[in-house]
């Protein structure tokens, strides 16, 4: 059995670990333009990043949108558009580094909750050569968008993890409704999608400025 003083660490990824937004506006406007329809507005199309494609692009048409089609065509200009260097996806300043810390730690486990899809996070985790250092990754395939808690819930029950011991790391309020629903921590980044004062009200028991405010938060066991 997991030592029940580890600490399970859930980091969201678009917006918290890696700066997608250029290539999340410009796919969401190939594939709105594709179905005739105008794109939003880049802090529209921003406001509903963490949530799945479908429940994304069912807040920005409604319910009576093309739903499926957008979503399809989402994730072609998606895939295309990543080939390209003009829409690099870069790590946020110090998150690689702090992630490479916390993984050599034992009183310390990773994991991953995030509306991409599961070969995105695959892409991803072999793209940054972090392969053996999430206990648990979360994605859209694998469970309802959040804010709905099954992506924490199910993360914290294969850590062997209890809610007052998991901490979840993201950028917006679906990522702080989850974590409360789940009976977790909500610890907010400013440097994403959504403001400090949004994490707040969605239940973030704190907002940090940097990755280095960040490791803060993660004393070793012996220090605490």
């Amino acid at each position: 059995m997991p030592d029940p003083a580890v600490k399970l660490l859930v980091f969201d990824v678009d917006g918290t670990l890696i700066d997608s937004q250029h290539l999340i506006v410009a796919a969401q406007g190939i594939a709105f333009a594709e179905h005739g329809l105008a794109p939003p507005s880049r802090a529209t199309a921003l406001s509903v990043v963490g949530l799945s494609l479908p429940q994304a692009f069912r807040r920005l048409v409604g319910d009576d949108g093309p739903i499926e089609g957008l979503s399809e065509s989402y994730k072609r200009a998606f895939n295309t558009l990543r080939l390209d260097p003009a829409h690099e996806e870069p790590l946020f300043p110090g998150m690689a580094e702090l992630l490479a810390r916390l993984h050599e730690r034992d009183d310390v486990l990773l994991g991953i909750a995030t509306g991409k899809s599961r070969r995105g996070v695959d892409r991803l985790i072999e793209s940054q050569g972090w392969q053996g250092w999430f206990a648990t990754t979360q994605s859209a395939d694998d469970a309802p968008s959040k804010p709905d808690p099954a992506m924490l819930l199910q993360a914290m029950a294969e850590a062997g993890t209890r809610p007052t011991h998991t901490m979840m790391i993201g950028d917006t309020t679906f990522d702080m409704g989850m974590a409360t629903s789940a009976g977790a921590a909500g610890i907010g980044v400013s440097w994403g999608y959504h403001s400090p004062g949004a994490l707040r009200s969605a239940g973030a028991v704190t907002v940090v400025d940097s990755a280095e405010e960040l490791s803060a938060l993660f004393p070793r066991a012996s220090a605490a």
